[in-house]
């Protein structure tokens, strides 16, 4: 029996101190990024912004160092002002002077081409100064917030000048935002590019939906709670709908998207991750290895359901009536009018695991749809024994668990309730959870959380190779199978979608959710 005089034994660590350390905010040590596409609108509107909250909630080390590298003939002065108004704009916590001053002063900008020796050369001499100056330690992100066929010729530069080789215990690391390529072989393509440069465990892949707040929440809803996980089978679960619905249209983003199409841009990342996460079997531990590796398991379990024809929707929205305002059709837009890439896609996947086995997964995106929501909803199969007469339960439909992406952050839980009065009434409702109302603390943006993971190689929430590769594997064949079809089918903007898509899910025998 220990007295108040005796003494711990070595290696013993008392658990409430060890608990109360482990809720204190993640801190990055020394360190600087360095972005390239420093004046294009990421950078702007999220990245900036989200290194001053960084820096606002005292996340950021105090010599934090940033580097801009872009085609302008300017000064320090001039991308620190570019950063300033990007910030005042922007960014998501309050503007204060005294954290803009001190992070002003690790702003640097160095001009140049991608192809300009001259240019690296001095980017070089610019991060030796900042380790010097600033106590960067030699440990230095670099952010690709350019397209994927100028990532060679960066590359190879950062190779070059050995901006890519670390010493010692100093770190280099290197950050892409999708697409990953334009399908499995181009994947494999860049991901053989990057890795001759960075190795695999250097190499962090910003998807920003992994980041939200809400999409991890899949997690703790799942494994922190024994009250889902029992049910989360195909003894339960009829079908799934995993939707990213958008009521914008391309917003002069024709160029970019022409070729890509909502496929390539939303399913094969954000939406297949949300499956992977939906579907994942619990890890050993929430270590990145053990994650990575459930999910890995999944998309490799995860296929096509056949024949394309009827398992699969395309469509380009057409003129229509959008938030009371009249708007101008996709093909009315300016470097589309002939393009047969598509604004809505819907795949149908099977999951072949024994948890899933026969539960389908309804999968769907689109642009100018009736409103802006992404939702994972998991609906679960009818009683098999209703002990009421018809007509009590004629307006009650299939319990449904709603997890809200956004806007409305959240989850909501529809089930049937005894409606008020002397007859035995059953009618849908709801639970909710908001994030919004639940807190008193918002909920930092996806940038923010995912910069600091980079800077603390923390690669929990970055798809690796495998998972990349995977994904494009599922895909690749409704891309080649759409390829060889007549246009994408119309749908008025405002709708929810081509009746092809409703013609789908009414195949499998289901319908969709009106989010």
């Amino acid at each position: 029996m220990s007295t108040a005089g005796s003494k711990a034994p070595a290696g013993w660590v008392n658990p409430l101190l060890d608990g109360r350390d482990k809720r204190l905010p993640r801190i990055a040590g020394p360190c600087g990024v360095v972005i390239f596409g420093v004046t294009g609108d990421l950078s702007r509107k999220k990245l900036m912004p989200a290194m001053y909250d960084l820096a606002n909630r005292g996340l950021l080390p105090p010599g934090f160092a940033l580097v801009g590298f872009a085609r302008r003939d300017w000064a320090d002065e001039n991308f620190a002002e570019l950063v300033h108004d990007a910030v005042r704009e922007h960014a998501r916590t309050p503007f204060r002077e005294e954290v803009w001053a001190r992070l002003c002063e690790g702003v640097r900008f160095v001009p140049g081409s991608f192809d300009d020796d001259a240019s690296f050369d001095d980017l070089a001499s610019v991060v030796a100064e900042l380790d010097q100056q600033r106590g960067t330690g030699g440990n230095h992100a670099f952010y690709l917030a350019i397209p994927p066929a100028t990532f060679p010729v960066v590359l190879k530069q950062l190779s070059r000048t050995g901006l890519a080789a670390p010493a010692g215990d100093q770190w280099r690391r290197v950050v892409i935002e999708k697409p990953f390529g334009h399908d499995l072989r181009s994947a494999r393509e860049l991901n053989d590019i990057v890795n001759d440069v960075f190795p695999e465990e250097s190499v962090f892949r910003i998807d920003h939906y992994l980041g939200k707040e809400t999409v991890q929440n899949i997690l703790a809803l799942r494994f922190a709670n024994q009250l889902y996980e029992p049910i989360w089978n195909s003894h339960y679960v009829d079908h799934v709908q995993i939707t990213m619905a958008e009521d914008i249209g391309l917003a002069g983003r024709a160029g970019y998207y022409d070729g890509i199409g909502a496929a390539r841009d939303v399913i094969q990342n954000h939406l297949l991750q949300l499956l992977a996460l939906t579907a994942m079997e619990e890890p050993l531990s929430f270590s990145p290895g053990s994650l990575r590796g459930e999910k890995i398991k999944v998309l490799s379990a995860t296929k096509l359901a056949e024949p394309l024809d009827e398992t699969t929707a395309r469509g380009q929205y057409s003129a229509g009536w959008q938030g009371g305002t009249k708007v101008d059709g996709v093909l009315e837009e300016p470097g589309f009018h002939d393009s047969t890439t598509e604004t809505f896609a819907a795949i149908t996947l099977n999951v072949d695991t024994r948890r899933w086995a026969g539960v389908p997964f309804f999968l769907r995106t689109g642009k100018r749809l009736g409103r802006r929501v992404t939702e994972v909803a998991v609906i679960f199969k009818r009683a098999p024994h209703l002990p009421f007469e018809t007509t009590m339960t004629e307006e009650l439909g299939q319990n449904a668990l709603v997890i809200r992406i956004q806007p409305d952050e959240g989850v909501t839980i529809r089930f049937g309730s005894k409606v008020p009065g002397t007859a035995m009434e059953v009618r849908d409702v709801t639970m909710d959870f908001r994030y919004g109302t639940a807190f008193t603390e918002s909920s930092p943006e996806a940038y923010e959380r995912l910069l600091l993971d980079v800077l603390l190689g923390e690669p929990s929430l970055f798809p690796v190779n495998a998972e990349v590769e995977l994904s494009w594997a599922i895909l690749d064949p409704v891309l080649e199978h759409w390829a060889k079809c007549d246009r994408p089918e119309p749908y008025a903007a405002g709708t929810w979608g081509p009746p092809s898509a409703d013609r789908m899910i009414a195949m499998a025998g289901r319908t969709w959710r009106r989010p």
